[in-house]
């Protein structure tokens, strides 16, 4: 069995930490053999770096995600700083979300420009997460050279265009569970058409479980289903899709030794 690597979880949240030893079991059963589990607050990253310390195949990022309004607003420097753990291979998650806030984005924004200059710094790449804000998304990205560190569109499910510009700044392009929907049809035919070599694949979990899960607690072992779907699209065999995404993890998380 070809390994497999969820580049995009929560392994922190609820109800997932409550079984993680179950969980990973159920993990390593389905050839899932590395995860990243991706941060959302400052106030919360201690517990992913303990996870990612305790358990050499998760590694972690660092970063404040668009809809948190609460806590603490990293500056660049605390970016930087933090992400100089071993273990931190990747800046994010960042973006921007219009669908959850609304009104003046500026906040929003700003956030995410130093989110790129504390990636441009620390030499790590971006985990992107963009949400009825394309637009601003590829506009920020441009502005700021998010080219320089790279990184990922996370849990795709933009147009083929917007795709494409982001491939035209050095980012790869994952797919979640949303992929297996049966409305995602314009999405599959994304997923068609992106180059094997910026291809990617997560659970997001514990949201967004794919089909034939949907609508229960995600978890890193049904990354496979995500395989599935995805080699059925581009017609390859799951072998091949394991393959090429778990190459481009390691290619892209360069910091992410295996």
């Amino acid at each position: 069995m070809t390994p497999l690597v969820d580049s995009h979880c929560h392994l922190n949240f609820e109800p997932l930490n409550t079984g993680l030893d179950d969980v990973l079991q159920r993990a390593r059963d389905n050839g899932v053999t590395h995860m990243l589990c991706v941060s959302v607050a400052l106030e919360t990253f201690p517990e992913i770096r303990q996870l990612s310390h305790r358990n050499e195949n998760i590694y972690a990022s660092v970063g404040v995600h668009p809809n948190e309004k609460e806590g603490h607003e990293p500056s660049v420097k605390d970016l930087v700083d933090l992400a100089k753990d071993e273990r931190v291979v990747a800046i994010g998650e960042t973006g921007l979300d219009y669908y959850r806030n609304k009104g003046e984005m500026g906040w929003q924004q700003e956030r995410f420009r130093n989110h790129i200059r504390a990636a441009k710094q620390s030499g790590k790449p971006l985990i992107i997460h963009s949400r009825e804000a394309s637009v601003d998304t590829i506009r920020i990205m441009r502005d700021e050279g998010a080219a320089e560190p790279g990184g990922v569109m996370h849990c795709f499910t933009e147009s083929r265009e917007v795709a494409r510009q982001a491939l035209d700044l050095n980012f790869y392009i994952s797919f979640s569970g949303i992929v297996t929907f049966r409305n995602a049809e314009a999405l599959r035919e994304v997923a068609r058409l992106v180059p094997s070599d910026r291809l990617l694949i997560e659970t997001d979990a514990p949201y967004l479980a794919p089909v034939p899960y949907r609508g229960k607690t995600n978890e890193p072992a049904y990354v496979r289903h995500v395989a599935e779907c995805l080699a059925n699209i581009r017609d390859v065999h799951t072998e091949s899709i394991a393959e090429i995404t778990t190459r481009n993890f390691f290619t892209l998380f360069k910091h992410a030794g295996h």
